[in-house]
């Protein structure tokens, strides 16, 4: 792992899986698993084996049959956690065990009811039992940015001695922002000793629409591994977005040179897998993988996409595997992607027609959110049936299949149905 390469740790089937409306059973979560592979992440954390048998089976199942990646799953700094984690990682050709404790006095007091000192005790002894267990452990300080400063470090520091190889400094509830979380990994990176020999890690929830950035931030200030979810699912208002923040660092690679192993066509089909094995869809503006990612209404931006798609497009939708058929037609359209959807259809319509026809759809386009290609048919041939002597001759049947010579034309100009 070079300097600049982030691991990406795909919570996908742990955290994600574990918020309301996104429970799968154990198929699933493999059928998913081997899609999360294909993706092309470092680690996936496949549950959180304590939580049920169904989950501990599930996780072995995908410690058994997914070889490449490293296998981890979630246990707290308890005995019996730990034991079901290390049999449920015990197949795995890489299993990491993922043992976390909350380190801010709120949590202990509030929740854990115990003291600083039992929660180090606790964390110390983790470690230790997890790596009998496996040399990749995972140590996680729950709510971490909310943690008192110098009780966190003795923490790290602890853990670091105990065996830990990956710190996971949690931003639990969405608290932070991007300039504390960049500073907060950078001191901490300053102050506790020998953190060279082990990998941070970044966690960030979106309670506030801050996960993505807070990630990126934590990069900036030296984390080299996110956790993150596939459309962002999890507690609460979810996770980092895992599509988002790689394709910030594919696109915006100048200001942050960080790589990471994603194979970034296949973003949208596993966006699509999700969703559909969930039954939880994601909003349509959704950044890289919403319906509306690569679509485009307004006339000025469809005008401008005809003439070069970098005019309002920073990325393709080819480079997320998702599919390009940019042009939305509704009240807001232009003539220009009027006539190109009327080509795409196989009618030349030009002149006095194209303005008739124009003004008929905008008509129709008032009534309705989006205009269909059935409207377009229909709205030509009563035109034409009403004005014959006007009717333009398409090099189309416009009711049958373009012949080869008009697909090719379609598919080169970057419009057709399948691009």
């Amino acid at each position: 792992m070079g300097q600049d390469d982030v691991r990406i740790f795909d919570t996908t089937l742990r955290d994600g899986e574990q918020a309301p409306g996104f429970s799968l059973r154990p198929a699933e979560k493999l059928q998913l698993a081997r899609q999360i592979d294909a993706l092309g992440v470092d680690i996936i954390e496949a549950g959180f084996p304590i939580s049920s048998p169904a989950d501990a089976e599930s996780v072995r199942q995908i410690a058994t049959e997914i070889r490449r990646p490293v296998i981890a799953c979630l246990a707290r700094c308890h005995r019996a956690d730990l034991e079901r984690a290390a049999w449920a990682i015990k197949p795995a050709a890489q299993g990491r065990i993922h043992t976390f404790i909350a380190t801010s006095d709120l949590h202990l007091q509030a929740k854990l009811r115990m003291t600083r000192e039992q929660c180090m005790e606790a964390a110390i002894d983790s470690v230790r039992y997890a790596r009998q267990h496996t040399f990749d452990v995972q140590f996680s300080a729950e709510d971490a940015t909310r943690s008192d400063f110098d009780f966190l470090c003795r923490v790290i520091e602890a853990v670091i001695k105990a065996g830990a190889t990956t710190i996971n400094l949690p931003d639990t509830v969405g608290y932070s922002t991007p300039d504390e979380t960049l500073d907060f990994f950078r001191r901490i990176r300053e102050r506790v000793p020998h953190t060279e020999s082990v990998v941070f890690s970044a966690h960030c929830h979106d309670d506030l629409g801050l996960a993505v950035a807070n990630s990126l931030a934590a990069v900036q200030g030296g984390a080299r591994q996110v956790e993150c979810t596939t459309n962002g699912i999890g507690e609460r208002a979810g996770n980092a977005a895992l599509e988002e923040i790689v394709m910030a660092l594919k696109i915006r690679s100048d200001r942050m040179p960080y790589t990471t192993n994603i194979e970034t066509r296949q973003i949208y089909p596993t966006s699509e897998m999700l969703s559909q094995l969930t039954g939880q869809g994601v909003q349509v503006n959704k950044a890289v993988v919403g319906r509306n990612a690569f679509a485009h209404e307004a006339g000025i931006h469809q005008d401008g996409m005809l003439k070069d798609r970098r005019t309002y497009e920073i990325m393709r939708a080819e480079d997320v595997g998702a599919p390009w058929n940019p042009l939305v037609l509704g009240k807001h359209s232009g003539r220009h992607a009027v006539q190109r959807r009327c080509a795409d259809l196989g009618f030349r319509i030009e002149g006095e027609e194209l303005v008739e026809v124009y003004r008929a759809l905008m008509t129709i386009a008032d009534d309705r959110k989006v205009l269909t290609d059935q409207d377009i048919r229909s709205t030509i041939a009563t035109l034409r049936s009403e004005h014959p002597a006007t009717a333009q001759h398409d090099a189309i049947d416009p009711f049958d299949t373009p012949s080869a010579a008009a697909q090719h034309s379609i598919h080169e100009s970057g419009y057709g149905h399948g691009v």
